[in-house]
């Protein structure tokens, strides 16, 4: 993607990063992880993590992409020529392929149910049929591989298309989708039986459950729900505009 290609505006680059950071992260692994450590207690754990360290970083790696202009590489080593602060965008490109080798096999789940969502083989089953039906996805390796390649079209096609009509342009009309879909994901899971038990367990916090591996635990949730870390947010800050950033200041 060339540097003369940015954001066309504000909200496309808000769409981005919420893209990135919301999804597995926040409808996936946040409910099965705060389940499995102390319901509550790592729910406040996660939401205090995330305003007083994930989000402090994340406003960093903003202002780090946004005046840099360039990859997170290049970045860090403008901002700290001979540091060995480069070492972190290093580090976030191969997270980054590490991170694409997992989501491009979730992404390929996807597309196997979805294909069968249409045929209405997913109605009616018990959760033990579910589970067998994701087993029996997963044990098909031509299946597997051909839904992953799939995905990984789709996102090849997107990317090459640039900063302004491809992610951007993909994000207005996928973002919106997906808050519609969770909206939908919510209403139904409060129909179902033990839904208010379910959520109490969720918010109200038992202190008992609180052990040092929780407290790890919720870091890393808030790290990988924001997406900060892996230098993805320095790349996607890279491409605003510093002109039409200053333009908008007015002291008066």
């Amino acid at each position: 993607m060339s540097k003369q290609d940015q954001w066309t505006s504000k909200l496309g680059f808000i769409l981005a990063a919420a893209g990135s950071a919301i999804g597995l992260g926040a409808i996936w692994k946040l409910p099965y992880m705060t389940g499995e450590n102390g319901g509550g207690v790592f729910f406040l754990l996660f939401i205090i993590f995330t305003l007083l360290i994930g989000a402090p970083i994340l406003i960093a790696e903003f202002t780090i992409g946004r005046n840099a202009q360039k990859d997170a590489i290049s970045a860090y080593k403008n901002i700290a020529p001979g540091k060995p602060w480069a070492l972190i965008g290093y580090g976030g490109v191969v997270a980054s392929i590490i991170l694409l080798s997992f989501f491009s096999v979730v992404g390929g789940w996807i597309i196997s149910y979805l294909a069968r969502s249409f045929t209405g083989s997913l109605s009616n089953l018990t959760q033990e049929e579910y589970g067998n039906f994701f087993n029996t996805i997963i044990s098909n390796p031509y299946e597997t591989v051909i839904a992953q390649l799939l995905f990984m079209v789709f996102t090849i096609w997107v990317v090459q298309g640039g900063v302004s009509k491809g992610i951007e342009k993909a994000n207005k009309y996928m973002m919106p989708s997906l808050f519609i879909l969770f909206i939908i994901l919510l209403i139904r899971s409060l129909t179902l039986d033990g839904a208010m038990e379910g959520v109490k367990f969720f918010l109200k916090p038992d202190f008992s459950a609180l052990t040092g591996e929780t407290i790890l635990l919720a870091l890393g949730q808030s790290f990988f729900a924001l997406s900060v870390g892996v230098s993805v947010m320095v790349t996607y800050a890279s491409y605003l505009s510093k002109k039409k950033i200053l333009q908008n200041r007015h002291f008066r």
